[in-house]
């Protein structure tokens, strides 16, 4: 004889006690299109624009912003293994075509757009948007694309790397040269300020690697607030200059969808040049992935210190563009990298169908067989 055990029934809370609710945290929706960080961007934007710093508190400000740079420099400089930037030169093909598209083909269309001005754009917001030309890529959002893409990530990761490093020289030279007196132009002063603020940071950081490279690593997500801080400083500093300056006269909403537009219309080609360009170089598809995320992109997180040190008061402005197409290759990209994975996923479905019918065994089929004669 089976005993049938009762199945327990659920607990009902007592009529007199409450309720209890799960505990929400405030975050974005995932379907807002917007980074959380370009959020706190704009946000900075307003503070100044409100509140700008002025007399005293500007100077302060200024300081601050000035020591700000030299402290993300020399932790850019800290972070970048010398080991694996060396190992990731067998690659060397790759690596030259992401630098060609990041300081050849992006200045090259840069120039070409000095077309627009004055009737698309003012000549400061063209300034800014070649100054967005010159700027390496981006690092952790290349990896970040390319693994969700399916691509080379160790390749992406060299590719973002040496970007950044080429571009501690090559992009204040470039600006130097090609945007004149508006990004200061070639005085021992520009000089002196690129050196002090930029690269002797960065190369002491290269330094101290050794003795400061664990505790960076222990501190890695503290030390990404610190970074991130840093820009926010950079860029109250940068905006509240402009606001005193009075400089945002000469910027009107049809000025900026122009300037929007212009950008589509950049990223859309590097994004095309770097795709089918790589792909007739004989790259394969993994490669052609990190060559297209690694070499369409532009890094906020190095251009807006480097505005800073280039323009001055000036920065303002130079910064928009950079900061507007950031957002925007942020949506694209993300779009474009779960098409490529879609795509890479149906590759090897065919793969492996193609491939089923010669392995998997035959039912109801008679194979011929040989017999010895």
């Amino acid at each position: 004889m089976t005993t049938r055990t009762p199945t327990p029934t659920p607990r009902r809370n007592h009529p007199g006690t409450p309720r209890r609710t799960p505990r929400r945290t405030l975050r974005l929706p995932s379907w807002l299109p917007v980074d959380a960080y370009i959020l706190a961007l704009l946000g900075t934007v307003a503070l100044a624009a409100l509140l700008p710093a002025s007399g005293t508190a500007a100077h302060v400000a200024e300081g601050a912003s000035t020591g700000a740079v030299a402290l993300l420099f020399f932790l850019y400089g800290a972070r970048l293994s010398t080991r694996e930037a060396l190992d990731g030169l067998k690659h060397w093909r790759l690596h030259l075509t992401v630098l060609g598209s990041t300081f050849l083909l992006f200045p090259l269309l840069g120039l070409a757009a000095r077309g627009l001005v004055p009737t698309v754009l003012t000549p400061q917001l063209y300034s800014g948007l070649l100054f967005l030309c010159l700027v390496p890529s981006t690092i952790q959002s290349s990896i970040a694309f390319t693994s969700i893409a399916r691509g080379n990530v160790p390749a992406a990761i060299c590719a973002g790397s040496f970007s950044s490093l080429a571009g501690i020289v090559l992009t204040p030279l470039l600006a130097a040269l090609l945007l004149g007196n508006s990004a200061g132009g070639l005085s021992a002063d520009a000089l002196l300020k690129i050196v002090l603020q930029l690269l002797a940071p960065f190369l002491a950081g290269q330094f101290l690697r050794r003795w400061v490279g664990g505790f960076l690593a222990r501190h890695k997500k503290v030390l990404g607030h610190v970074d991130r801080g840093s820009i926010l400083l950079v860029v109250y500093t940068a905006f509240s200059q402009g606001v005193v300056a009075g400089i945002w006269h000469l910027v009107t909403p049809a000025r900026i969808g122009l300037l929007l537009a212009t950008e589509a219309v950049l990223l859309a080609a590097m994004l095309a040049l770097t795709w089918y360009g790589a792909g007739r170089l004989g790259f394969g598809r993994a490669d052609r992935i990190a060559i297209q995320f690694a070499g369409s992109k532009k890094s906020l997180a190095a251009g807006l210190p480097m505005a800073s040190v280039l323009f001055g008061p000036q920065a303002a402005l130079a910064v928009l563009p950079l900061m507007l197409f950031h957002q925007m290759q942020l949506m694209v990209c993300a779009v474009i990298a779960k098409r490529r994975a879609r795509d890479t996923e149906g590759n090897q479905e065919e793969k492996e169908a193609a491939v089923a019918p010669s392995t998997a065994p035959s039912v109801g089929r008679i194979t011929p067989t040989t017999t010895p004669g």
